[in-house]
């Protein structure tokens, strides 16, 4: 490809077409998950709760497995319920939690990226599990801190560990550009 296929110019502005194609579908992949999260899927909760749900028997085992005995959960209504080590306050595990938004964003950006199907029909899965899986060790050293130091609990949960999440999802993006994507294909 050209350079003058590879750009087109509006106003006297070169724009690179592989970029303005990824920023368009981008802004429609979000425009059209925040309608759908928005009016279905947050005010439904069930994809919400079955994650939950989910990282709380994770983090639940995973504290059992590490020999703590555990205060009983408590459903503090059906979006919230508390997970804890005996002998500390837990913490809340509410529907934000779940990490769903995180999920869609690594997705759509894997989506909106070149990259050949096959690969994505792969990447995008292992990513959704292995971010969900963070999550789940998000919570379970929430949880230790809660018991061992609580002073440095929030803290470490609205910094350390959204820095930590979100380092990780920019990491599986860098991989997906650098390995997969169809601009690292095409140098090859």
């Amino acid at each position: 490809m050209t350079e003058t296929e590879a750009s087109f110019t509006i106003r006297g502005i070169k724009i690179n077409r592989q970029l303005f194609r990824f920023i368009l579908t981008s802004a429609i992949l979000y425009i059209s998950w925040e309608t759908v999260y928005q009016f279905w899927i947050h005010p439904n909760q069930t994809i919400e709760l079955l994650l939950v749900s989910n990282l709380t028997w994770f983090c639940e085992s995973i504290l059992s497995l590490l020999g703590y005995g555990l205060i009983p959960i408590v459903f503090l209504d059906e979006n919230v319920r508390t997970l804890g080590i005996d002998g500390s306050h837990g913490v809340f595990i509410a529907d934000s939690c779940a990490g769903l938004p995180l999920l869609a964003l690594f997705a759509g950006f894997i989506l909106a990226y070149p990259g050949p199907i096959s690969k994505k029909l792969w990447y995008i899965p292992l990513g959704l599990v292995t971010v969900h899986l963070i999550n789940v060790v998000r919570i379970v050293a929430l949880c230790l801190l809660a018991n061992h130091a609580p002073e440095l609990l929030d803290f470490n949960h609205h910094y350390t560990f959204t820095i930590t999440v979100y380092a990780y999802i920019f990491l599986l993006w860098v991989i997906w550009v650098n390995k997969f994507g169809a601009v690292s294909q095409s140098k090859e």
